[in-house]
């Protein structure tokens, strides 16, 4: 009888499963991304360069910088002033010297041209030239150069009383001329004008002066141009 009960147990104990443990599964970690090397940033330009009215943070380029951080642009360095045209933009560099090179380089000139009343053929001239040392900036290479087309100030507050469709058929004849020339010389051209003519109705757009866009807009153009900057970058 003793036999037969142990019998059992044993039986018994061998037919039941053991005991497994689950096994925790694992969300599989992508590997991070490698740190980009630096890009060096040049910035030319005029008072939309330069950021009239507006913190250093919240200026175009300084913000194209910010957003392509993880592509390795560097806060960039500027040559810009406040009513600067071509002319005086290539006299400023030329006076400046400055013998570096830069990985990436962008221009936004010509507003203070047709402002003046400049003829067209001079801003083509002197903007082929400009071309030719932002190329230079870039160490001889037009495909690290960008340009923006020329904002339509008179959709400003400021231009309320001016003759705005004389002014927005100026500033498309200077941007088609401008993007005729990035064209020819390899340049990547970049059209944010509809976006400033989009702004029109809407004073969070604007510096106080009414003339120049605050940083809200401005980043707009950052976001427009981040994705050519990062295609020239390859």
């Amino acid at each position: 009888m003793r036999i037969l009960i142990l019998f059992s147990l044993l039986l018994s104990w061998s037919c039941t499963e053991p005991t497994v443990e689950p096994v925790p599964r694992t969300t599989p970690v992508s590997p991070p991304r490698p740190a980009a090397a630096p890009v060096s940033y040049l910035a030319l330009g005029d008072s939309y360069t330069i950021g009239e009215g507006v913190g250093e943070a919240d200026r175009w380029s300084e913000q194209l910088a910010q957003l392509g951080q993880v592509d390795g642009i560097q806060k960039p360095d500027i040559i810009a002033r406040t009513g600067w045209t071509t002319a005086e933009l290539q006299q400023a560099i030329n006076s400046a010297n400055n013998k570096k090179t830069y990985g990436l380089v962008s221009l936004l000139i010509g507003v203070n041209n047709q402002y003046r009343g400049q003829p067209l053929a001079t801003y083509r001239t002197e903007l082929r030239q400009l071309l030719q040392t932002a190329a230079r900036f870039a160490g001889g290479q037009p495909s690290r150069v960008f340009v923006l087309s020329i904002p339509d100030w008179g959709r400003t507050p400021y231009a309320r009383s001016y003759d705005q469709e004389r002014i927005a058929t100026e500033i498309n004849q200077f941007n088609a001329a401008a993007k005729e020339e990035c064209q020819q010389a390899g340049v990547a051209f970049i059209d944010i004008t509809d976006l400033t003519r989009r702004a029109a109705d809407d004073p969070t757009q604007f510096t106080p002066d009414g003339l120049h866009y605050s940083g809200r807009h401005m980043q707009q153009w950052a976001q427009r141009a981040l994705p050519v900057a990062r295609q020239l970058l390859k």
